[in-house]
């Protein structure tokens, strides 16, 4: 049995042979916490490049989303402070609590929910403005699922208690969808799905039941395609924007153009020409104004920013000190990965435009505060090494 005490010497059973380990209290992964404030940063200063002229014709400010922005980034380091140096052991024990919570928040955002762009995400909140549940009930999957498999070790040998987990991410992940905030389900969904992949030992049990999810996915958009006005004409626009170029395909052009003009080092901060024509450029879509501005170099220079902390996360994973932080920290790489992913895809047009922000860089108040806590999360658990 792993000792819970920092420090203390713990041992383990591996092939036969028990192992002594020790978990270290060290210092954090300074290495992430570098590259998640650049990247805030440049978040910070591209959101204001972004919106500064919007800002200024709606709210007769220039400087309103650059504000609010600055301080959901000050907010953030706070919230990565407090994470960092909070007892993540204490996630464990909270992890049903948490998970039932969001849940239940998802439920309440369908009764008095906003809804904006097809989609009902946010809860509004007085004087705050407005809390998008779907971020939260992300980081209770995380949280739910690596308890769920670390509490019971054998949870994923047999076919019944192995559906029981697949079943509390599809849970979150249908609640999710029914707000029609699909790009946000797949999301939950892969978060959930990949942390179950990293434990099951046995494969083909995750592929019989991973691959029955895609397929229900896939008949599920050719079935609503037809009928779904909406979904139909993004699909339509994925593989096609230049048979509507002012309706569907609008935006798709607008950010093939951007990143087009771009060339290689970019036309300069604040210069971008699509930033008047692309809606709300500062929030999902800011990867193209970001590919227009700095070039393919910036955007490049982004996303090695990007591996540098899908790499030092997936590090952590590896040398965390018991399964469960081990598959938190999995979980929250795959959280951050998924949706680069997605969102550069989606500006690229390589996968129909559905609305995921760039972690870290797009405008946001919700995803921003809780990507920043699952940071300060992967941080405390990057202090715990294990020395065999």
């Amino acid at each position: 049995m792993q000792s819970n005490a920092l420090g203390a010497p713990a041992k383990r059973r591996e092939g036969g042979t028990v192992v002594r380990s020790v978990i270290h209290v060290g210092e954090i992964d300074y290495t992430i916490l570098l590259v998640v404030a650049i990247l805030g940063l440049i978040g910070v200063v591209m959101v204001f490049s972004s919106s500064y002229q919007t800002a200024l014709s709606n709210f007769g400010d220039a400087y309103y989303y650059l504000k609010r922005q600055g301080l959901f980034f000050i907010a953030g380091l706070a919230a990565c402070a407090v994470m960092a140096n909070f007892n993540y052991n204490y996630l464990r024990r909270w992890a049903f609590a948490i998970y039932t919570i969001s849940n239940f928040l998802l439920v309440l955002v369908l009764i008095i929910g906003i809804s904006s762009h097809g989609a009902t995400r946010w809860i509004p909140v007085p004087i705050i403005g407005q809390f998008q549940p779907s971020e939260v009930a992300k980081a209770g999957v995380i949280f739910f699922i690596a308890f769920l498999i670390s509490h019971k070790k054998d949870i994923l040998l047999k076919w019944p208690t192995f559906i029981l987990v697949m079943a509390a991410v599809a849970v979150t992940a249908g609640l999710v969808f029914l707000g029609n905030n699909m790009s946000t389900a797949i999301i939950v969904f892969i978060i959930g799905a990949g942390i179950i992949f990293m434990a099951c030992p046995y494969i083909w049990r995750f592929v019989i039941a991973g691959g029955s999810g895609v397929a229900a996915l896939v008949a599920y958009l050719a079935l609503t395609s037809s009928t779904d006005n909406f979904r139909a004409g993004r699909f339509a626009a994925w593989l096609a924007p230049e048979k509507d170029p002012m309706n569907t395909g609008y935006q798709v052009l607008q950010s093939l153009y951007a990143i087009a003009s771009g060339g290689m080092f970019g036309l300069g901060l604040g210069q971008s020409r699509q930033k008047t024509f692309l809606p709300e450029a500062h929030n999902d879509i800011i990867f193209s104004i970001i590919c227009e501005e700095l070039g393919f170099v910036g955007a490049a220079m982004i996303l090695i920013l990007f591996s540098v902390f899908i790499w030092r996360g997936v590090k952590i994973a590896l040398n965390a000190p018991d399964t469960f932080s081990s598959l938190t920290a999995i979980g929250i790489v795959l959280l951050i990965s998924s949706q680069v992913l997605i969102n550069v895809a989606v500006v690229t047009n390589s996968i129909p435009n559905t609305g995921v922000p760039l972690p870290f860089v797009s405008y946001g108040g919700t995803s921003f505060l809780v990507a920043m806590g699952l940071v300060g999360v992967l941080l405390n658990i990057s202090r715990c090494a294990k020395k065999t």
